[in-house]
């Protein structure tokens, strides 16, 4: 029997080696078809070693770049559970990606290459892990091999990446000596680390823990799409979405918001099921026992939510697009399914996102890769929540001509 699947986002500065740490993980825990075993060693030169990053770089510009551009999304198993596994770019350019692919994970991986040790990026995504409300971290420290296994070199690293990760909040870290080309340490202890007596990085793995809001008592439904189909005769108007906190039963009174109607759960939808109850973390639809206005960006909670409806609120924002944003210029938030257009009213404060320091002077304006503390206003009422609480109500990002400029966390 398996726990439910956990989602781990792998992240890091570009060339730490992420995807060789991941194509090493799966091939040693034979997790790879046969076919892809015989395309990796076909295309390995005889006497070099298995580049295993060919595993994960799917696309062929990215290997010419010898960069991943895009979140990659993999299956893997250990005997105690299943994993979901996002390898997410490094190079700054792509940080939005790295962004998608990490506001989904329970967990995260910061790879940190042994012998260049910290860099600006590395901090960078550190900052956003703890933006997005990652608190679970594996700090594992790269191609240990190039630094002769050196422990003085790896515990310098560890205690400095623990160090910043606590200034972030994020307090639930462990680290790893590792060598993603040999395989030291990943899914059994290395000979040549023998000063080493943590867990190895599968072992670190299955010690994380599922996402909170899982045992939440509180509903939380945000309508995805309604539907208005014709069944025999019968109509049934269906709204459709993923549960994202808490659970759903038939006979549930519920509360639609921002509209504050209530009614009752009178079925529970999903292709080919019939079904009384759904958990957490389930994408199904459902109708109720009496008309209510529902549509995309409605969110249906239990009758004593505690999420807030309100078209202010303060937030942190770290800004990502190429031309800086003002305050008063028009954007569009996007918060779970809700979308609607709001603008920045208030800069109280910029910080370095790699650094944490504050930066001096003009607080009209966010510049790309600067973080603050922002008050937003909204043209019409949104549901938030703090991050904690749920954390899909709790994290947004922000639009400008179509295009993700910024992401940011609900703080007040």
């Amino acid at each position: 029997m398996y726990e439910n699947k956990i989602k781990i986002v792998f992240t890091g500065h570009v060339d730490h080696g992420k995807s060789t740490l991941i194509g090493r993980l799966l091939y040693n825990a034979q997790s790879i078809p046969e076919d892809k075993i015989k395309d990796l060693e076909r295309i390995t030169p005889e006497g070099r070693k298995l580049d295993f990053s060919f595993l994960m770089d799917h696309f062929e510009e990215e290997r010419r770049q010898g960069i991943t551009i895009d979140t990659a999304q993999i299956f893997f198993r250990t005997s105690k559970r299943d994993y979901v596994i996002i390898d997410a770019p490094g190079h700054v350019e792509f940080v939005v990606n790295m962004i998608t692919g990490a506001a989904q994970a329970d967990a995260a991986v910061l790879i940190v290459d042994a012998a260049e040790g910290i860099r600006e990026q590395t901090k960078r995504h550190a900052y956003i892990l703890s933006m997005l409300g990652i608190k679970q971290i594996i700090v594992a420290v790269n191609k240990i091999d190039l630094v002769e296994y050196s422990e003085a070199g790896y515990k310098a690293i560890a205690a400095d990446m623990t160090a910043f990760l606590s200034g972030l909040g994020i307090h639930n870290v462990n680290s790893v000596p590792i060598s993603s080309t040999d395989g030291d340490n990943i899914t059994g202890h290395s000979e040549k680390t023998r000063w080493f007596r943590g867990k190895t990085f599968i072992e670190l793995l299955d010690g994380i823990t599922g996402a909170a809001d899982e045992l939440s008592r509180y509903t939380v439904f945000p309508v995805q799409d309604v539907y208005n189909i014709n069944i025999q005769g019968i109509s049934k108007r269906i709204a459709v979405g993923r549960i994202e906190a808490g659970k759903l039963t038939r006979g549930q009174a519920i509360c639609v918001l921002p509209s504050q109607e209530q009614a009752h759960i009178k079925s529970i939808e999903k292709h080919n099921e019939v079904r009384t109850k759904a958990d957490s973390g389930e994408c199904i639809g459902i109708t109720t026992d009496k008309p209510l206005f529902m549509e995309r960006g409605s969110i249906v909670c239990s009758t004593d939510y505690v999420l807030n409806v309100t078209s202010q609120f303060k937030a942190t924002l770290f800004w990502m697009n190429a031309m800086p944003v003002n305050t008063g210029d028009k954007l569009v938030l996007r918060c779970s399914t809700q979308e609607v257009g709001c603008s920045i009213s208030e800069i109280y404060q910029k910080i370095n996102s790699s650094t944490l320091e504050k930066i001096e002077g003009d607080l009209l304006k966010l510049s790309k890769l600067e973080a603050g503390e922002v008050e937003i206003l909204t043209k019409k009422p949104v549901v938030i929540s703090s991050i904690s609480n749920v954390p899909a109500l709790g994290r947004f990002v922000l639009l400008r001509d179509n295009t993700i400029a910024a992401c940011g966390v609900i703080t007040g």
